[in-house]
């Protein structure tokens, strides 16, 4: 953002005679250490001096503005105003503008910073994210998941009151499951609320509870193991995926190491997401892996195709920053992490290029499985290789072996072979 960002007089004047003139200059100084383009600067400060119109409209205090406000922004005012351009009417990028502004009134302390809930139903799924860090190690995403499921559940039973376990009834079980359901009717929904239900009822039995009659009452969804085939590519499908990348294409280079980094190596989507420069031992030629699923530290091996697209991605692409992660965004603001979301699309659009219909980020993961099985490699070196715990977890793999497996085979009934 080398020009200045007030090339409109409209917008200026929104600014630096309005309501929110006080916090203009730690507006800019975020676009400037986000490297914003001034393109990019001058549709946020737009955005801004919309906002800062609109509250003088309606006689609304710099300190009275909060999440409510700009909701009511976005559904009420943007879609029928009439006000003088610049309007940017994109919600999403409306929304994203306003998002740095209350982080900025929350840093100034123009506003309160958002009060952590209170309450039994608050205090009681505390104590149970302590459990599940402490006690069973569970990662943040999994705790997220129970939390969301156990609050509503206890709102729809303790709304108000204390969470009294002995005063729940299995139909209380049965009425929210079949709530739920009505909701998101699917056989993954229905997996999920169950395992979060009995992880709960489990914490509460720890505790003195009788829980018994309520586990009781959780139905098991129907779930076949090893049922389904795991969806790997084929090494013509592996090809055309490594080939799209072309002079083309957006942030190739990311692109191809993202990818390299699953194929090669097995990795999940959140292990790259959190890989760390310092993570990776140049010299001896490995990778370490300190925020696993597991919340175990892996070190594995970097082989020499991985390493280098690693070393063509940190040395001709990624853009300068401070950040330590080694995937960072190449739009600004550019002083952040990519997401694991963003690396589930670098995948989504790798697969899309090669007209691979069914591909998804853990597809890499799965065809490093089935080549090593279809190479010779037994079940326990693919559980080590993907880190599973659990065997049963690699076991899926078994059935990709086809010579294996024709060599077990039985003659069909009334069959001559």
């Amino acid at each position: 953002m080398s020009q200045s960002p007030f090339t409109s007089p409209t917008t200026r004047a929104r600014l630096l005679n309005g309501p929110l003139s006080q916090i203009v200059p730690r507006y800019v100084a975020r676009l400037k250490r986000g490297r914003y383009s001034t393109s990019a600067a001058q549709s946020r400060l737009g955005i801004l001096g919309h906002f800062a119109h609109w509250m003088s409209m309606c006689h609304l205090p710099i300190h009275m503005v909060d999440e409510e406000c700009v909701d009511f922004f976005l559904r009420h005012h943007l879609p029928f105003c009439d006000c003088a351009s610049p309007v940017d009417r994109t919600p999403g990028d409306v929304h994203a503008a306003l998002t740095s502004l209350l982080t900025i009134l929350r840093e100034t302390h123009v506003i309160p910073a958002i009060p952590d809930p209170t309450g039994p139903i608050a205090e009681e799924l505390k104590r149970y994210n302590a459990h599940m860090q402490n006690a069973r190690g569970l990662a943040s995403g999994t705790r997220s998941g129970y939390l969301r499921t156990i609050g509503r559940f206890l709102l729809a039973k303790f709304a108000g009151r204390p969470v009294l376990i002995s005063k729940l009834r299995p139909s209380d079980i049965h009425d929210f499951i079949d709530g739920q359901l009505n909701v998101i009717d699917t056989a993954s929904n229905a997996a999920a609320i169950s395992s979060a239900l009995r992880a709960y009822l489990g914490y509460r039995a720890t505790c003195g509870d009788p829980v018994q009659p309520l586990l009781a009452a959780i139905a098991t969804p129907v779930h076949w193991g090893l049922a389904t085939l795991p969806r790997g590519l084929t090494p013509e499908e592996v090809d055309r995926v490594l080939n799209s990348f072309t002079d083309t294409t957006p942030s190739r280079r990311r692109g191809y190491a993202i990818v390299r980094l699953g194929l090669d190596l097995g990795l999940r989507s959140i292990e790259i997401n959190r890989l760390e420069l310092d993570d990776i031992d140049w010299k001896r030629g490995s990778i370490t892996l300190n925020r696993t699923k597991s919340r175990r530290q892996d070190f594995l091996p970097l082989p020499v195709e991985t390493g280098r697209a690693l070393e063509t991605y940190i040395l001709k692409e990624r853009p300068k920053t401070n950040q330590r992660m080694v995937f960072v965004r190449h739009i600004a603001p550019y002083d952040q992490a990519m997401g694991v979301d963003g690396i589930r699309a670098v995948v989504r659009d790798v697969f899309r290029r090669a007209g691979i219909p069914h591909g998804r980020s853990h597809s890499l993961r799965h065809t490093l499985a089935c080549r090593l099985i279809n190479r010779g490699s037994s079940i326990k070196e693919v559980a080590d290789i993907l880190r599973h715990r659990s065997l049963n977890t690699s076991l899926i793999y078994a059935k990709v072996n086809h010579d294996a497996l024709a060599g077990v085979a039985l003659p069909w009934p009334g069959s001559s072979s």
